[in-house]
């Protein structure tokens, strides 16, 4: 997760939830903007930074700078947040959820109209023209897309690409000009992606990276001729075993394929899509939901502790597995949770056709970690020929401090029972020219998230490591070099005016995938982060401090529109005409674009990146685009009348955005921000409280927020929406599974009060609200999750949008036929017309109607998180994993 420029007020939330995957995927929470400020501290102490940003700086952590590492522990209760939406009452959704719902979905109707790309445009995070005192500007991480987590090439110039949630992307050219692969495929979250020996290239879908914005798939998919074809849903390898899973890794060995995945170690026959995988190992059968194959046979049955059990999503969780090369019946697998449990260990079976009772735990050996248990996310390489095994192995009971990385260790036996030799830890790393040089945030701090491992396949001494940098040895691990590091803030070869910057591309933090392969007849590697795919040569060139100075951005040229956005906000530009565009994403800030045109093009060459760390919920004056209420996280709201459009500020007082963070004890992570729609200058946010403001665009502080009504204790808000003075609130909490509890407040008819709930109302996350532009009586609620056929748990119900016309007194059903799918989003037109933002599509009911369609054509099956209108008539979607889209909806 990247950081914004300045310090947020800590929030330490008790406890370590850990629950469940929907798969799970925000990067660490790590308050990366006060690892800035902090440096920023001391470099410009005796030149250019006053005594008082000096002083604010050492108020990090609530003035004890021994809790800065509180934001990396904050991940672990924000990692579930995603998910919960998705999986709450009962944390699992079962398999073939996904797969129903597609169908659903293919059934249906389209209106007319074609939706357009507007963010596929280059994206550039270090953009001259916003360098305001939130921002990230100039750190290095150049032109962006979001997070990849599966890379894939050959010898020839081809380069495959996954997306966090934004299917498989081909470039014949080593990089750039990328063209979407999997856009027909009812799953475009990313698990791994990898070329088998004959050529095909193999997606399997569901992202296994437990941070909190990752989705689970629908299975593994082959695609015969991947430097032309493109992948449909009948390239699914097997039947609906793998769906609603993750897999972090597929590996190859004796002609079958296996996956790792969070429900155990599964294989398939590597030479044909025919027939159900099969199941290998699963370490805690009581925690195994009941899966199928296709023919209804029971493949696994379903366990005594699933169906509501808070644990169940992870504890099968399968971080990597390794075929030992000279014996493919010989299997090892890392198995294991984060933050720890009674299972955690390297597992192997001498023939994993005997199934799951010939695994036994392995008593491995491994400096610095006492016993088994104590081995957490792991990731294995072997080199070429098999007779070296390397393993980057994260420590469980070290996941509250500054690092939880135990080190990387070598068998250079390349027997997984070692003995193992470390040749890397945390500190080894730092001093090898890592940015990450601050107490509470050291190397391997998100080692439970963020990690790669790869050998040379020409050189068994060649390492490429990733966490939050990428390291790189070409001696086995007697010396290292990191080569791509956090970002340039803190060396002396940076400065924010570019003339006088002297550093090298830094590229993005948080690594996840890495391959080797060939561009213009040279040896390269491609590593994939939460910034896209930066490129180097294999024998690449450093500087002084160790860095690579030879990085390119493989997503400069703005084709690979894999951006993950949780809102968008549109305005009017009245400067240059059309719409400003502004969205919060995953890891790389608001993006800001201009000039937006009503047919989807625009005058502007590229987006900017006008605040920095990862981009919350956001809203924009319809009539000025640039006036903006942007959120970093959790209520950190920030608002400015210029589009924070700065040369470069260098202290507060330099800012053209201003905080209006109410200090809320207990915001969602993404917490919701709305404007009035009858009146632009009225805004309501909210966390435990609802706050709301009539001042307007000259708001500039905290203290103009009016507290307009307490939720209650352990409740946060999920979705606001206001018309006319009239506001509605949804909220969870407890938001996890267990104790699962959801509801509405709302001032309509007079004073703030919590709405009554139907018996028949979903118990499930309420995840959208929309008002009647002629009446705040008149509301509607997206509610999240799968019906009770997919999701467990106590009155999770049917139905996907809900309507009342009284205020809340009663509420009707108004799903009809739309898909069993999760809603997000929804919105009334101003000419009666309903829209609806889910998982899989939008969806259009006309005015009068009472049947849903799809919305229009050429918007892919990817995750719409937020719908708004803009001024020019047309309608915006903030995709997660596909960019921002616009339509003109039917009249």
């Amino acid at each position: 997760m990247r950081i914004s420029l300045t310090r947020r007020r800590h929030k330490i939330l008790a406890g370590i939830l850990g629950v469940g995957l929907v798969a799970a995927g925000v990067g660490g929470y790590t308050g990366r903007y006060e690892l800035k400020e902090e440096w920023l501290k001391h470099q410009w102490a005796d030149k250019h930074y006053n005594a008082a940003v000096m002083e604010k700086a050492l108020m990090i952590a609530g003035g004890n700078p021994s809790e800065m590492q509180s934001e990396s522990k904050e991940a672990y209760t924000i990692a579930d947040e995603f998910q919960q939406a998705r999986t709450a009452p009962g944390g699992i959704v079962a398999p073939g959820a996904y797969s129903a719902a597609f169908a659903q979905l293919t059934a249906m109707q389209h209106t007319a109209g074609t939706w357009q790309d507007v963010t596929k445009v280059p994206y550039n995070a270090d953009d001259p023209r916003y360098r305001d005192w939130y921002s990230n500007s100039s750190g290095g991480a150049g032109h962006v897309s979001g997070r990849v987590t599966g890379l894939a090439a050959d010898t020839s110039n081809h380069v495959y690409a996954a997306g966090a949630n934004g299917g498989v992307w081909r470039s014949s050219t080593g990089g750039g000009n990328w063209t979407p692969l999997a856009d027909a495929l009812p799953s475009l979250s990313g698990g791994d992606l990898q070329l088998a020996g004959d050529g095909s290239l193999w997606y399997a879908t569901g992202e296994a990276n437990t941070g909190g914005t990752s989705y689970v798939g629908s299975g593994v998919y082959r695609l015969a001729n991947p430097t032309s074809g493109v992948f449909s849903p009948s390239d699914r390898v097997g039947g609906k075993e793998l769906e609603s899973t993750t897999v972090g890794r597929l590996r190859w060995g004796g002609g079958q394929v296996f996956a790792a995945t969070n429900r155990g170690v599964w294989y398939h026959d590597a030479s044909t899509a025919a027939g159900p995988w099969k199941v290998a190992f699963y370490p805690n059968p009581d925690f195994m939901p009941e899966i199928k194959d296709d023919n209804g046979n029971v493949l696994v049955p379903a366990g005594s502790q699933t169906g509501g059990a808070t644990e169940a999503a992870y504890k099968n969780i399968v971080n990597d597995i390794a075929i030992d090369p000279k014996n493919p019946k010989h299997v090892i697998a890392a198995i294991g949770w984060r933050s720890g449990d009674t299972y955690n260990g390297f597992y192997e079976t001498s023939d994993y056709t005997a199934g799951p009772s010939s695994w036994k735990r392995l008593d491995v050996v491994l400096g610095g970690i006492k016993n088994s248990t104590d081995v957490g996310y792991t990731t294995f390489a072997f080199s070429k020929t098999g007779d070296r095994l390397y393993a980057m192995v994260q420590q469980p009971s070290k996941i509250n401090g500054s690092t939880n990385l135990a080190g990387i260790y070598v068998s250079r036996t390349g027997s997984p029972s070692g003995p193992w030799n470390k040749i890397a830890d945390p500190q080894q790393l730092h001093n090898s020219g890592s940015a990450l040089d601050r107490k509470g945030y050291a190397v391997g701090v998100q080692a439970w998230y963020n990690q790669i491992l790869t050998v040379d396949p020409a050189n068994a001494d060649h390492v490429w490591a990733g966490l939050e940098e990428v390291f790189e040895t070409t001696d086995a691990g007697s010396h290292w070099a990191a080569i791509m590091p956090y970002w340039n803030f803190g060396f002396a070869c940076w400065n924010l005016d570019d003339a006088k910057n002297s550093c090298p591309l830094a590229g993005h933090p948080d690594q996840h995938s890495v391959t080797v392969g060939t561009a213009d007849g040279k040896p390269v590697v491609f590593v994939g982060n939460d910034g896209g795919v930066y490129r180097r040569p294999v024998s690449g060139q450093l500087n002084a401090n160790n860095n690579a100075t030879d990085w390119v951005s493989m997503t400069a040229d703005g084709t690979m529109d894999a951006l993950q956005y949780y809102s968008v906000s549109v305005g009017k530009d009245a400067k240059n005409g059309g719409m400003v565009v502004s969205g919060g994403l995953q890891d790389n800030g608001v993006s800001n674009l201009f000039a937006v045109k009503p047919d989807g093009g625009n005058t502007d060459t590229e987006m900017g990146s006008n605040f920095g760390g990862d981009g919350g919920d956001g809203a924009a004056d319809p009539q000025n685009g640039c006036n903006q209420l942007q959120e970093y996280v959790s209520l950190a709201i920030k608002i400015t009348n210029n589009c924070a459009v700065n040369p470069g500020a260098l202290s507060a007082a330099d800012a053209t955005s201003w905080s209006l963070d109410p200090g809320d004890p207990s915001p969602r992570f993404i917490a919701p921000i709305a404007i009035d729609s009858a009146n632009s200058g009225g805004f309501i946010t909210g966390g435990r409280y609802v706050y709301t403001s009539a001042k307007g665009w000259g708001m500039r502080s905290a203290s103009e927020w009016t507290k307009a009504f307490d939720l209650g204790a352990g409740h946060s808000a999920t979705a606001v929406a206001m018309r006319d003075g009239v506001g509605w609130v949804s909220w969870c909490g407890p938001c996890n599974n267990t104790g699962f509890t959801r509801g509405l407040a709302t001032n309509a008819g007079g004073s703030w009060h919590q709405v009554s709930l139907p018996g028949t109302f979903p118990n499930r996350y309420l995840g959208g609200l929309g008002i009647d532009p002629a009446s705040g009586q008149h509301a509607y609620v997206a509610v999240n999750g799968f019906s009770r056929r997919f999701t467990e748990g106590p009155g999770a119900g049917v139905g996907h949008v809900y309507e009342t016309t009284d205020g809340g007194a009663t509420w009707t059903d108004i799903s009809a036929n739309l898909p069993d799918v999760p809603a997000s989003s929804v919105k009334q037109l101003a000419n009666g017309a309903l829209v609806v933002g889910s998982d899989l599509a939008t969806f259009y009911r006309a005015p009068g109607a009472t049947t849903w369609q799809v919305l229009g054509n050429g918007l892919p099956t990817t995750t719409v998180m937020d719908l708004e209108s803009g001024p020019d008539g047309n309608l915006y979607a903030a995709t997660h994993g596909r960019g921002i889209w616009s339509i003109t909806p039917p009249a």
